[in-house]
């Protein structure tokens, strides 16, 4: 009972406040888009005009693709699936170390639940995978593909993913407290992931004494179990999956008792 109770902790500490999770989720949005005049649709804009960019230098200039035969519309595809999976990933790294630095007003309630300010963190940037699964769903609609049966398997490559962003989330917004210097590290972590990710190549196409380290990047994994069911349709390696599922689900639960451990100091600090 009390190891139940450890593993559906930080879920009951979302669902048993779930209207006040989604009015911060709700106000997350609206900050993240406050005083710009296109709002929301920058969340279709900006990866679009970021594809546009790299599928010229990449597919154009260096002549890249992930498989022979391939068009630029499905090379296009490609790279928006890694795109849109590394953003979800950045945007909660990026935002999370300043959520409750940006809060005090939140931290100096006592019965206020602060799990939640991160949480809002993730479920923000979901809306933004969202609507770019929507954006790469119109492209195979014009571009004539289709996702075949691999598309069902999605949702179990998707999940581990979300436990890994929250465990994130919880662990950065915690620590981002006590080391302000965090977030001038993030724009550096992201480029390193941006090209150890493969967002522009394929895992296969990687020399076998570099894949030797990147194989331990659960975002290249993410990436690449997507695309296999989003556009690829090719068999999911289950060992990898289940990777993924042990590096989220550790992080989920890492993150959410460092930030229960640090909270109590949080007011102090500020």
């Amino acid at each position: 009972m009390k190891t139940l109770k450890i593993v559906l902790e930080p879920v009951f500490c979302i669902t048993h406040r779930f209207d006040l999770f989604k009015q911060l989720t709700k106000r997350a949005v609206e900050i993240q888009h406050k005083g710009s005049h296109l709002g929301l649709i920058w969340s279709v804009l900006q990866p679009l005009l970021l594809l546009v960019v790299y599928v010229f230098v990449f597919g154009y200039i260096y002549g890249g693709s992930f498989r022979d035969g391939e068009s630029r519309v499905e090379f296009g595809i490609n790279i928006f699936i890694g795109i849109i999976c590394l953003h979800f990933l950045t945007e909660v790294i990026s935002t999370a170390p300043t959520q409750i630095v940006s809060n005090p007003s939140f931290v100096k309630k006592v019965v206020f639940p602060l799990e939640i300010l991160p949480a809002s963190i993730v479920a923000s940037a979901s809306i933004h995978f969202v609507i770019g699964l929507i954006l790469v769903g119109l492209g195979l609609a014009i571009y004539g593909g289709y996702p075949g049966p691999q598309l069902f398997l999605f949702p179990l490559v998707v999940f581990p993913c979300l436990l890994l962003a929250m465990g994130l989330s919880w662990l950065f917004s915690a620590l981002g407290v006590f080391f302000r210097d965090l977030g001038q590290v993030i724009p550096f972590l992201s480029v390193v992931l941006l090209f150890s990710s493969g967002v522009f190549y394929s895992p296969s196409d990687v020399p076998e004494e570099v894949y030797h380290y990147l194989k331990y990047n659960p975002v290249l994994h993410f990436i690449d179990l997507t695309r296999k069911c989003l556009l690829t349709g090719e068999s999911i390696e289950w060992s990898w999956l289940g990777y993924l599922y042990l590096i989220g689900y550790g992080t989920f639960q890492i993150g959410y008792r460092v930030f229960c451990r640090l909270k109590s100091a949080f007011a102090d600090v500020i």
